[in-house]
């Protein structure tokens, strides 16, 4: 009883930890709508666009730096420091009124402080609950599409129905608010998200025998050689940068980034621009996440039974399909549609990634096999949104729409590629 209230508190405050971070992110889009519409009104979609990207750039490109420290350290540091540079930033950003001061509050402070809040925890659910790693992770990440659901509802009613004018909040009290409202939910996660200095789980729902490792090991390459062999961590990292599994899932995972996140970032502003009123635009976003909530819980579920790899791969290409047919959209309804169809398939690959790796990596380098692949995403990150930006100035919505599905499309394929590397039984649940 006392073991599986501790691994739920832990996947609790993995959740909060993921509903600051990763779901703030996703609400970038009202930040984006609100920015061209009021403080940078001179400043092109794409230059706004690189806030967003720079944040999320950070947030990826120091996952490796925190999966490595969460393994030799524990979380708990990881996690304090991290909530007080993310506040910090938050708070920071309530002052902002320039372009140059909104991009390194929002995007470089903002982006470095999450990285250490978000990653730490992941290695820690992997660890705790090795045998429903698909669902305790999926209940993780749809930590981030609650806070997807519920922060653009949050900034458009305190934004927007506020107004900036006299007796309103203004963004600089509502940046405040959103501060404040992150504070406990981070004290939370700091409290609750914790390691043995030994390298078992306090707050352990399961497998405390060390069974766990041993099946990871032996998936940790394709050659065999993991089986028996006690190797240092150093050497773990390196035999997992050439497993031709991971690589070709880092491939395939940072080709379909570069497009992954342009939906949630321009769906509001092309349901505008189909004659949506800008209040009501606001709410695709959090129906796209509320969607993507669902596609982080369920497909994580009937992955632990189906495979993580099979399940990763329909998602991608559901998200591809979906993506090439965005434009076809024309009506409040219809783009309603493609918001709830992209959260669902999205979200999937979102919180399906955290399996497939740590599926390949030992139990005591499951935090360190996280941040590297998220490391692996980091330059996609950042460059794509900017580039949908350009793309969205020059050609329009349908070349958006192309350009967003390709990438996707070369995403899935090269994921096939990993998947039959790593089990080519086409009816294997991998």
């Amino acid at each position: 009883m006392a073991s599986t209230l501790r691994a739920t508190l832990t996947v609790a405050g993995a959740t909060a930890a993921f509903f600051c971070t990763v779901g703030f992110v996703n609400a970038f889009g009202v930040f984006q709508q609100y920015y061209k519409a009021t403080t940078l009104a001179a400043n092109s979609d794409s230059d706004i666009s690189w806030i967003g990207s720079v944040s999320i750039f950070f947030l990826y490109a120091l996952a490796p730096v925190a999966g490595v420290l969460v393994d030799r350290v524990g979380p708990t540091w990881l996690l304090l420091g991290g909530s007080l540079c993310q506040l910090l930033a938050v708070f920071l950003t309530s002052l902002c009124r320039r372009y140059y001061q909104l991009f390194l509050a929002q995007a470089v402070l903002l982006g470095v402080g999450m990285a250490f809040v978000t990653w730490p925890p992941v290695g820690v659910v992997g660890r705790a609950l090795p045998n429903r790693r698909g669902l305790a992770l999926g209940v993780v990440v749809g930590g981030s599409s609650l806070g997807g659901v519920v922060w653009p509802i949050m900034l458009e009613r305190l934004l927007l129905h506020r107004g900036d004018g006299e007796g309103g909040l203004g963004f600089g009290w509502v940046m405040r608010i959103v501060g404040f409202t992150m504070l406990p939910l981070l004290a939370f996660a700091c409290a609750t998200v914790r390691e043995r200095k030994d390298g078992e789980v306090v707050l352990s729902g399961g497998m405390s025998d060390g069974s766990d490792t041993v099946v990871a090991a032996e998936e940790t390459t394709d050659d065999g050689a993991a089986g028996g062999e006690k190797r240092g961590p150093r050497s773990e990292i390196w035999t997992l940068m050439g497993n031709k599994v991971f690589i070709f899932l880092s491939l395939g995972l940072a080709v379909g980034y570069i497009g992954m996140f342009i939906p949630f970032f321009y769906i509001s502003s092309y349901a505008t621009e189909k004659g949506v009123t800008p209040e009501t635009s606001f709410y695709l976003i959090s129906i796209l996440n509320g969607a993507s909530l669902v596609g982080r819980v369920l497909p994580g579920h009937l992955a632990d039974r189906w495979g993580h790899y099979n399940l990763i791969i329909a998602a991608m290409f559901a998200s591809t399909v979906v993506a090439f047919a965005w434009t076809a959209a024309t009506s409040l309804a219809g783009v309603v549609v493609v918001a709830v169809a992209y959260g669902f398939a999205s979200g999937a690959v979102l919180s399906l990634q955290g399996a497939c790796v740590t599926k390949i990596a030992s139990r005591e380098m499951q935090g360190s096999a996280m941040g590297l692949l998220m490391g692996c995403l980091a330059v996609t990150t950042l460059i794509g949104t900017p580039v949908g930006g350009a793309i969205l100035a020059r050609y329009g919505y349908l070349s958006l729409s192309m350009f967003t599905g390709a990438t996707m499309l070369v995403g899935s394929i090269l994921l096939v590629v990993s998947r039959l590397i790593l089990d080519r039984r086409l009816g294997a649940s991998v």
